[in-house]
């Protein structure tokens, strides 16, 4: 970036502080200024935006043609990601399925099965040109963005397969991924270990056509039957952990290395209208399904639930009975791909910082401490980056295309 040689902001600077006395400082030549004499400094530079995403899939037996709908679009998300609101992305990709556990009743009688891939990333599969798929590889189970294969590769991961639990546990399954000692197993263990990186703003999207029936409890309290016009989910929500459990696990107890709770944004592709994202079961021949989305089985009352605490507006929920999900995984990628925090490096005063956003029309927005476009300053620890966080006027945009960043200097 250009450096910037504002003789007459410093001229200015000097007259205000003198008021026309003799042997007055700058504030360059007060004792306890940080800045600098001259621009001769490092340059300052925008710390890539790191972002860990983790699609959670139902694999359950009726989700075939939504996993392959959304393979179809990953281009498109992955594009919005890449292109993030002027920032590059450093972000990681993982998989895991909705399947924990389940408890049935069948002919009358009850079973209990654990599923030993509750929470861990899932490697990406081997499609053979018989139409064979092993999913049980030892592939990847972390995608890198900088990846020239990676669309490729998360389109083979979000294919998941229909063999999983019926009993879908997106919420615990999350729970087990995130918090639990898989995020300290080795990947070659059989662990999540590397995919959550300190720092990183963390993505979760859930794909399900059915709600969660997630439990702390083992074995589960609520016993799912084979009956298809019964939700035994719904009907024994009161057995289940509230949702409100879970959200806050998820955005208090999930901390960063200093203590600080990870910056979380929670997505879901689940059974709610099309139109309205409304969430209400109804029997339609012998089967129960949500009222305006009549291919899924139940209303996702706890998935509307989860993304209304998330966010109010329901920006982050959509409808699983979309004919197409890429307008819905483009406006996902740009919920998380624009945060109001970027890291810098280089910078030795805040009160020199110069970040210029362009915007789409090309208008450019400048943002600096002084003119409370940055709201905030939070220096790092010895050669780590600062945080800065926009505010007013200067709240970022999925659609900025750049943002540059400049030191406001004098000679």
């Amino acid at each position: 970036m250009p450096r910037r040689y504002l003789l007459a902001l410093a001229a200015l600077a000097v007259v205000s502080n003198c008021q026309g006395c003799f042997g007055c400082q700058t504030p360059v030549d007060n004792p306890n200024s940080t800045l600098p004499r001259t621009c001769e400094s490092e340059q300052p530079l925008i710390e890539p935006q790191k972002l860990d995403i983790l699609f959670v899939i139902d694999n359950s037996g009726s989700m075939k043609e939504e996993q392959e709908a959304v393979a179809r679009e990953l281009t498109a998300f992955v594009d919005q990601i890449k292109q993030a609101g002027g920032v590059r992305q450093d972000f990681h990709i993982g998989v895991i399925t909705t399947g924990v556990y389940q408890h049935s009743s069948v002919n009358g009688l009850d079973w209990w099965q654990v599923y030993p891939n509750g929470g861990r990333l899932r490697p990406v599969p081997d499609f053979y040109d018989d139409g064979g798929i092993n999913w049980e590889t030892d592939n990847e189970r972390i995608l890198v963005g900088d990846d020239p294969e990676v669309v490729e590769k998360f389109a083979k991961l979000v294919q998941q397969g229909t063999f999983g639990s019926g009993q879908e546990t997106p919420f615990e399954a999350i729970r087990l991924a995130l918090m639990s000692q898989l995020t300290t197993t080795p990947l070659d263990a059989g662990g999540n270990e590397g995919f959550m990186r300190d720092g990183a703003r963390l993505l979760v999207t859930v794909l399900t056509d059915e709600d969660d029936c997630s439990e702390l409890a083992r074995p589960s309290v609520v016993v799912v039957s084979d009956d298809p016009a019964v939700n035994e989910c719904t009907r024994q929500a009161n057995s289940l952990t509230p949702v409100p459990e879970y959200f806050r696990l998820f955005t208090q107890e999930l901390k960063n290395g200093d203590g600080s709770p990870k910056e979380g944004i929670f997505a879901a592709i689940a059974p709610v209208g099309i139109d309205t994202k409304a969430a209400m079961e109804i029997v339609d021949n012998g089967k129960v399904k949500n009222i305006d989305c009549p291919t899924s089985n139940q209303g996702g009352m706890r998935m509307r639930q989860m993304a209304e605490l998330f966010d109010p507006t329901l920006a982050n929920l959509d409808s699983i009975c979309r004919s197409s999900f890429r307008e819905t995984l483009i406006a996902i990628a740009e919920l998380a791909s624009v945060s109001q925090f970027i890291e810098v490096k280089n910078v030795p005063d805040e009160r020199m910082l110069q970040v210029n956003i362009t915007r789409k029309d090309g208008a450019l927005q400048p943002c600096t401490i002084a003119n409370q476009g940055i709201v905030s300053y939070t220096k790092g620890a010895a050669g780590a980056a600062a945080k800065v966080r926009f505010g007013n006027q200067c709240r970022r945009r999925a659609d900025d295309q750049k943002v540059q960043i400049g030191l406001l200097c004098a000679l």
